[in-house]
């Protein structure tokens, strides 16, 4: 052997052509993955995602259905629309617990070290988020069907449903990513975004009619983020919604988005 094989054994290996790198999609549903196997490894999100809906549903039918409605059947029809907004409301404050979560024990400086999409990380968190929603929706619509429960629109109404929740879902989710990288810790992330969310999810159609509230009380009632979400809901799952009621819905969700999507990157990149 001459002494250039040696050589050109040893640069053989440079001539290898150098793997694409992955494009942000590939990212973000690797995130998104990573999302989803902590379902499996944290139990008390595993026990909110399934056991919380189940028991909102059954204890505010059997328990307030009679008194408010006349029968749960009346109600169910009235509530189980304002329950899924609620779950979908209270299911967005892990997003934040999730990223405090990481960002305490140091992996979002390790993945600002590898060669992704900035955005990667939280493009996981909102594939989680959708999966999360999706999830607890269907147990909720689940559970209603049983009991008798019956959406005037049929399965279109349900699907669009279920499009109208994932994008609150997502619009809201831009808060608590916000509260996750101000605030280190995942249980003041947990107390102030529920802080937050009580009296706009409680004060409003949810899970009343608003008719029967004082007047000074109704002015919030009305023009609440949270109830113009319900209403449209409502209408799209009986087939009566109106485009200016979804137009409605769909404001604070887009605003969030567009004001506070900006304001997620900056406070990454910042830290």
């Amino acid at each position: 052997m001459s002494d250039a094989e040696p050589l050109q054994a040893i640069a053989a290996p440079s001539t290898i052509a150098r793997p694409r790198r992955p494009s942000p999609l590939s990212n973000a549903l690797a995130f998104g993955w990573r999302a989803v196997l902590k379902f499996k490894h944290v139990p008390e999100q595993m026990f909110d995602l399934i056991m919380t809906p189940i028991m909102f549903t059954l204890l505010f039918t059997f328990v307030f259905g009679g008194a408010l409605a006349g029968s749960t059947s009346a109600y169910l029809q009235y509530f189980l629309p304002g329950i899924l907004v609620q779950t979908v409301m209270f299911n967005s404050v892990y997003s934040g617990m999730g990223l405090a979560t990481d960002l305490s024990k140091g992996l979002f400086d390790r993945f600002r070290s590898l060669p992704i999409w900035p955005l990667a990380p939280f493009a996981g968190l909102m594939v989680g988020d959708v999966l999360r929603h999706l999830i607890a929706a269907s147990i909720i619509l689940a559970i209603g069907l049983a009991l008798g429960f019956r959406p005037e629109n049929g399965v279109p109404g349900v699907i669009g449903a279920f499009a109208l929740l994932v994008a609150v879902g997502f619009g809201m989710g831009w808060i608590f990513i916000v509260l996750g990288l101000l605030i280190s810790t995942p249980t003041t992330v947990m107390t102030a975004g529920f802080t937050f969310l009580f009296p706009l999810v409680f004060a409003s159609n949810v899970m009343v009619d608003p008719s029967t509230m004082p007047d000074w009380l109704r002015v919030f009632v009305d023009v609440n983020p949270v109830s113009l979400i319900a209403t449209a809901l409502r209408g799209v799952l009986s087939g009566g919604a109106t485009l200016e009621a979804i137009g409605l819905a769909l404001i604070a969700p887009v605003l969030l988005t567009v004001l506070l999507a900006p304001v997620t990157l900056w406070l990454y990149m910042r830290r």
